[in-house]
């Protein structure tokens, strides 16, 4: 991953303040540690006329896949060997942004103790990209360049030079030229539209990625005819943060009309009466649709299959009209999370009668699990390969055999709904599959009818008038005929005993 920064100078004014505004003496070939990788700054020029600065990142894959979002996702075959074999070490990225802002920080700042003069002046500078991805083309990076002042010349990469009639791929090497930026704008510049033009970022966004934002675009990000699209991208599409950004440059840019400060204009807007109300989570609205579910089915008895690390257990507890609850996974690990979620060593005699955590797969036939009177599978399926689903099914409604069965699983017709959701990607990279809903009811149908159930569907979260809700429901019961056979099998089984 490689970038160039370049300026020229006279005998008077060297070119060799470059070194001196980027805190980087020219002399020197320097390496600094990352937590991806290592980043060296050399001068692979550097005289009174010309002067040119280099950033070279060395990106440790393992380290990428170890600490940030370098997992792979969709659940597709390769998607463990993409955790290792991608772009990354070698397009200009968030990584190399977060890398500029890392070395050359106080550049970015525009401090110069040495020659404060010359960091506060505009250079002929002239920045080169060899290689940079940019979703939306040589058309997008010009929007987005052209605007600061740049001169731009963008030259799509071939996808291979040997064959020309299979088109430009997403990378262009990109010049930047300019008389009228100081080197602490150009810097800014790259650090928000790297990320930018690349349209991911190799770690979480959180709410601090707004004034990251706000920072780097003070005095120019407001007035920028392409700050939508820069705000969204720049926070991974994460619409509340999206919106927070947009407000917040909203009042500056009133604030720089009016010629007054932001605090002023934000002081003048009355403090709303009313709180606003923050929508429920998805996670929650599934729980409390299940604990509805199980209340109407008059079940006391449950069993959570793929509990995890306790959430609906912990909600189950709450309610006295479950008598015994029982969550089983397969990792232990999430059983251990779970007994310390529930608090199980410090918990009552008569509370921790209630409730119990053992292991097991779902893939397998398992006695411990017959008897009860409910079972719930809460996007459980989709985190299992397709040619297994007939096992769980087996085990679940076929040996288990509780009354009542609750299956919940994404919709994938939803995601287009999800702005952080990149297009054919799944909601989470375990997914082996996401289903559409007549894919699902369709799945459903057929094991109520191997098994004797009657299954009837639930909507959970907003249901959405053309693409359906959030996440899918299945309720499952068995049949009059079946619950009939089962009480006849279980008195002759009493009288036998």
């Amino acid at each position: 991953m490689f970038l160039t920064i370049s300026t020229t100078g006279t005998s008077e004014r060297p070119a060799t303040d470059l070194g001196f505004l980027l805190h980087k003496h020219p002399e020197k070939s320097q390496a600094f540690s990352t937590s991806y990788g290592k980043a060296h700054v050399l001068y692979p020029e550097a005289d009174a006329e010309r002067c040119t600065a280099a950033l070279l990142l060395e990106v440790d894959a393992v380290a990428l896949v170890r600490r940030g979002k370098g997992k792979g996702r969709g659940g597709a075959p390769d998607a463990a060997l993409a955790q290792y074999v991608n772009d990354r070490p070698y397009a200009a990225s968030s990584l190399l942004a977060v890398a500029l802002s890392g070395v050359f920080s106080s550049a970015m700042r525009g401090v110069c103790n040495a020659r404060p003069e010359r960091a506060a002046q505009p250079l002929p500078l002239r920045i080169e990209v060899p290689a940079l991805p940019a979703r939306g083309g040589p058309d997008l990076v010009r929007k987005l360049f052209e605007p600061l002042g740049w001169s731009v010349t963008v030259e799509p990469v071939a996808l291979d030079a040997q064959f020309p009639e299979w088109g430009d791929s997403r990378y262009v090497r990109l010049v930047l030229e300019s008389q009228t930026l100081t080197l602490a704008q150009a810097l800014r510049h790259l650090y928000v539209l790297l990320p930018v033009l690349d349209d991911a970022k190799h770690y979480w966004v959180a709410s601090d990625e707004v004034d990251k934002l706000l920072r780097a675009g003070e005095g120019w990000l407001p007035d920028h005819p392409e700050q939508k699209l820069i705000t969204s991208r720049y926070l991974s599409r994460r619409w509340s943060l999206t919106r927070a950004a947009m407000e917040r440059l909203e009042l500056v840019r009133l604030a720089e009309a009016d010629d007054s400060e932001v605090e002023e204009i934000d002081n003048a807007v009355e403090a709303e009466t009313e709180d606003e109300q923050e929508p429920t989570p998805l996670a929650v609205q599934r729980r409390d649709a299940i604990l509805a579910a199980l209340q109407t089915s008059g079940a006391s008895r449950v069993l959570d299959l793929g509990c995890g690390q306790g959430q609906l257990v912990q909600a189950l507890l709450k309610d006295v009209r479950f008598t015994e609850i029982v969550g089983v996974d397969v990792s232990m690990r999430a059983l251990t999370i779970a007994s310390r979620r529930l608090k199980l060593d410090r918990m009552g005699e008569r509370q921790a009668s209630r409730v119990k955590l053992v292991q097991g797969s779902l893939a397998y036939t398992d006695k411990r699990l017959k008897g009860y009177d409910a079972a719930v599978l809460s996007e459980v399926i989709e985190h299992l390969d397709l040619p297994r689903l007939p096992a769980l099914e087996y085990a679940v409604f076929g040996a288990a055999r509780p009354r009542t069965v609750l299956v919940t699983t994404p919709n994938v017709e939803y995601n287009v709904r999800w702005e952080t959701l990149p297009a054919g990607h799944v909601r989470h990279g375990d997914h082996r599959f996401e289903w559409t809903r007549e894919e699902f009811r369709t799945w459903a149908r057929a094991v109520a009818e191997r098994h004797g159930y009657d299954v009837e569907f639930i909507p959970v979260g907003p249901d959405d008038p053309e693409v359906g809700p959030p996440t899918q429901m299945a309720h499952f019961e068995l049949s009059t005929a079946e619950m009939s056979t089962a009480t006849a099998r279980t008195e002759k089984e009493a009288k036998a005993a």
